[in-house]
């Protein structure tokens, strides 16, 4: 059994361990922060909605639809002057919160976008009937209402995240996709790819089956 596993240092393990859940943790954290906004907003100034406007939907579309496009290797590359002047470094767990974030906040606000197309017309009309500001609107019905969408898509950007974290270690972000790249790929330490692996692919189950109870709770419907 030793054998098997002659290049794991589990110290080592258990520090990338910690850096990938620290990343994923701030990362989905802040990505919900902007992105259910966001969503919001692409919601509510779509054609034949409370805040209908054209020009502010399809600008935020282009936006995110541009913000998606680009596969994440290359814009944590793209991101380094920014990142740098957002937190200093674009290294380590800290260097890579941001661009995890810019990545991630666009496909999030489609879920949560999405999720908001499926609250049924009734329940906004039947609010606007009782006399609701377009903030009550939101925050009492439209998101209540849309709730457990709201968390199988944080559930699916989760998931995402952590393929990110995982590509994120190609520019030194740490965790354990730095990790398997720089023992695992560069030094041919099969073992330590194996063990890496298990866990991103431990991490992710734990977060989907997380996420599905969540779901299940949060529906009164």
């Amino acid at each position: 059994m030793t054998g098997w596993f002659a290049n794991i240092v589990w110290g080592d393990i258990g520090q990338a361990t910690l850096d990938t859940l620290v990343m994923l943790g701030a990362s989905l954290a802040l990505t919900i922060l902007l992105g259910v906004p966001l969503g919001v907003l692409l919601f509510l100034t779509d054609r034949g909605q409370l805040a209908q406007s054209g020009w502010i939907n399809r600008t935020l579309g282009v936006v995110v639809n541009v913000l998606r496009s680009i596969p994440f290797v290359i814009l944590l590359i793209v991101m380094i002057p920014l990142t740098l002047l957002i937190v200093g470094t674009s290294l380590g767990v800290a260097g890579a919160i941001p661009p995890l974030v810019v990545g991630a906040a666009p496909f999030y606000a489609r879920l949560v976008e999405q999720a908001l197309r499926d609250v049924p017309r009734a329940t906004i009309e039947a609010t606007q009937a009782m006399g609701a500001s377009r903030w009550q609107i939101v925050t009492k019905a439209l998101l209540p209402e849309a709730l457990p969408g709201l968390v199988s898509g944080a559930t699916v950007t989760a998931v995402a995240l952590v393929s990110f974290t995982a590509m994120a270690g190609v520019v030194g972000a740490g965790g354990l996709g730095d990790l398997a790249i720089r023992y695992g790929y560069q030094r041919f330490q099969t073992d330590v790819m194996l063990v890496t692996v298990a866990l991103m692919v431990l991490l992710v189950q734990i977060i989907q089956l997380g996420g599905d109870w969540l779901a299940r709770r949060v529906d009164h419907r």
